[in-house]
């Protein structure tokens, strides 16, 4: 089966070394396990797992800073568990104060993650392509950054600044938070929500020489950028956090439509994965390997000494 990354920080190490690369790291939102298999499974070296989808995929809810540390933590560990590539995740603001943001920090690092993104949001937050954030004091997000170096093990385990005040401050204040961030230790920045393609290009040209991260969510607030104008602005992150969440709710949408209207899914056949398709992808082929190797197959099966 998939080897998991553990918290000896493999992930970490191996996203630091894609960040030393000319091309940007693409990472595909996920919001389970199965979703961050598949996005694996494309091909992709590293996964994004967004508290968004989280929120929706867990508890049914909006991405309002609704679930707690130690959910998103487990649902952390278990995107871990599931791929062998780097897992970038959202903490959302750090789930209290910079106390707090230590312990924050070790679980996620704990868990394997080889990123956070920490927020200067005030709790309970919201979605940073939303109406009606707030943000905290700059003074107290400095804090939260230290905090989270402090709590590293690893040096290898980066750190990511998010600031949201382009919405609140503007955009001048907010690549001013962003620079403090970087000053108070931030592996990465990322300016959340500028508005068109002269605030993107504005937060490229402030740091030049600081990774960036580009949040390209469908339908926010933000320009859609292709992939070479956002290379060419030397971005070096690009997550893509509701993607995945979108399809799949289109999917399931449609399908259950199909079946509400028709008695059955026969309509929709040609739209779905195919069943042998979908037991290849999760793995039961390795199953069947290890039953051969270690026993616990059916009757009858060759077994491998």
């Amino acid at each position: 089966m998939t080897s998991a990354l553990t918290s000896s920080n493999a992930g970490a190490a191996r996203l630091r070394q894609l960040l030393a690369e000319r091309d940007p790291i693409l990472a595909p939102g996920a919001y389970d396990a199965w979703s961050a298999r598949l996005v694996e499974r494309a091909g992709f070296p590293a996964v994004y797992m967004t508290g968004f989808g989280v929120s929706a995929s867990l508890a049914g809810l909006p991405d309002a800073g609704l679930l707690t540390m130690t959910e998103m933590v487990d649902q952390a560990r278990r995107i871990v568990d599931a791929v062998s590539v780097p897992v970038i995740a959202d903490a959302d603001t750090g789930y209290g104060n910079p106390l707090n943001v230590l312990r924050t920090a070790r679980a996620y690092e704990r868990a394997g993650v080889a990123a956070i993104h920490l927020e200067d949001q005030v709790a309970p937050k919201k979605c940073g392509h939303t109406e009606g954030k707030q943000v905290i004091p700059a003074e107290e997000m400095v804090e939260k950054i230290r905090a989270a170096r402090a709590a590293r093990r690893s040096p290898d385990f980066l750190v990511i600044a998010r600031t949201d005040a382009r919405a609140v401050e503007g955009l001048g204040a907010a690549i001013e938070r962003a620079r403090r961030y970087r000053e108070a230790g931030a592996d990465v920045l990322f300016v959340e929500a500028p508005q068109d393609e002269e605030e993107v290009e504005a937060v490229a040209r402030a740091f030049p020489d600081t990774p960036l991260l580009f949040n390209w969510a469908e339908g926010g607030k933000t320009p859609p950028l292709g992939l070479d104008r956002l290379r060419a602005l030397g971005f070096r992150i690009v997550i893509f956090p509701i993607s995945a969440l979108l399809a799949a709710t289109r999917a399931i949408a449609d399908v259950l439509a199909c079946i509400r209207a028709e008695g059955t899914p026969l309509g929709a056949m040609e739209r779905l994965s195919r069943f042998g398709d979908f037991l290849e992808w999760v793995g039961f082929p390795e199953v069947r390997e290890l039953e051969r190797r270690f026993g616990g197959g059916p009757p009858g099966d060759p077994r491998v000494p």
